[in-house]
């Protein structure tokens, strides 16, 4: 039986939505093939969670009582022996699962790991270096953007952001998710503000020209012949933008699969194979767009989406007819 590790847990504000997919994953490794090992990571804290073996029940760990993680060999020690961990299974979002930095560490010791590499992973997350490669490919919009670093703003940056790219716009993060620091910004007034709670979430943002259109999303993954990818889903939501009220409090519908033409069922799920390759993605990867009256644009690419049993991608899989088991053992023995 293979060791796999979930890991979970981070160093970011995603840290909970992260345990909740984590465990949701967890829960849905086939335990006739692998042992599941959940490890809690957070601020440099590696702790073992729970564990399922030999396709036996789960065992949750009392926090006081966790073994720590062994880092010079991705190890625990369970029941009076030490399991060595043969794959890991990154489901943190945010740092330092998202980010590269997780992803570095296992590369170096020689564990295989789900998803994207180091540098991919890298690129990816930082919302304006992802933009950035995909600016001149000709099979997807961007919107226009404007990139600050911390320490760089100044009386003018206001009004620079509205002659540039006018209102309203939203102001984000270049790193992170789940929506935290992101504001649409519809007064100029309001502008100032929204740089700073962006800059709470990290040391670079984007303010980023507000594209009117559908919100869609499509993931893809290698099944090991080809890039696969999934039903596009269609969100919905009552509020300005699908936030992290919309996204986790009940405050949006998701379609799945979208009611839309075949041809852009098929444009977008081309797109997003495209983009996959484009980037050099591996594992599973979501992407998400605006489709505008112009065309479809490009958002943002997340290569560690959510997994909780509400989250999108469950929704995709399920719509494409298979079982979330045998899809993750896919995604594991393809990774």
């Amino acid at each position: 039986m293979k060791a796999i590790a979930v890991i979970y847990g981070s160093d970011s504000s995603e840290w909970e939505v992260s345990v909740r997919s984590g465990e949701f994953t967890a829960s849905q490794i086939d335990g006739t093939r692998f042992d599941v090992y959940e490890v809690f990571a957070r601020f440099g804290s590696w702790t073992l969670a729970a564990y399922r073996r030999n396709g036996g029940d789960r065992v949750a760990i009392p926090e006081g009582e966790r073994p720590v993680i062994d880092k010079t060999n991705f190890s625990a020690v369970v029941e009076g022996a030490e399991v060595r961990f043969e794959y890991a299974y990154i489901m943190q979002h945010g740092t330092p699962g998202e980010n590269g930095l997780m992803q570095g560490y296992l590369e170096m010791i020689g564990v295989p790991h789900s998803g994207c590499n180091a540098f991919v992973s890298a690129i990816t997350f930082d919302k304006f270096s992802c933009k950035s490669y995909l600016k001149d490919v000709d099979f997807v919009r961007c919107a226009d953007d404007l990139f600050i670093r911390k320490g760089e703003q100044h009386e003018a940056l206001a009004q620079k952001a509205v002659d540039r790219l006018g209102l309203p716009m939203f102001v984000k993060p270049t790193d992170g998710g789940s929506s935290f620091g992101v504001t649409k910004v519809k007064k100029i007034e309001d502008f100032d503000k929204a740089v700073e709670d962006a800059f709470a979430e990290g040391k670079t943002i984007m303010a980023e020209a507000a594209i009117v259109g559908r919100e869609l999303t499509c993931a893809v993954y290698f099944n090991g012949k080809e890039n696969v990818a999934l039903p596009v889903i269609e969100i919905l939501t009552e509020n300005e933008f699908f936030d992290y009220e919309a996204k986790y409090n009940g405050h949006s519908k998701e379609v799945c699969p979208a009611h839309i033409p075949d041809a852009l069922r098929d444009e977008i799920q081309d797109t997003s194979k495209k983009i996959y390759a484009h980037l050099g993605c591996s594992g599973l990867v979501r992407v998400d767009y605006i489709c505008a009256e112009e065309g479809l644009y490009f958002l943002e690419v997340n290569t560690i989406p959510g997994m909780t049993s509400a989250s999108l991608v469950p929704q995709m899989v399920r719509a494409a007819g298979l079982s979330m088991t045998d899809f993750l053992t896919t995604v594991i023995e393809n990774s």
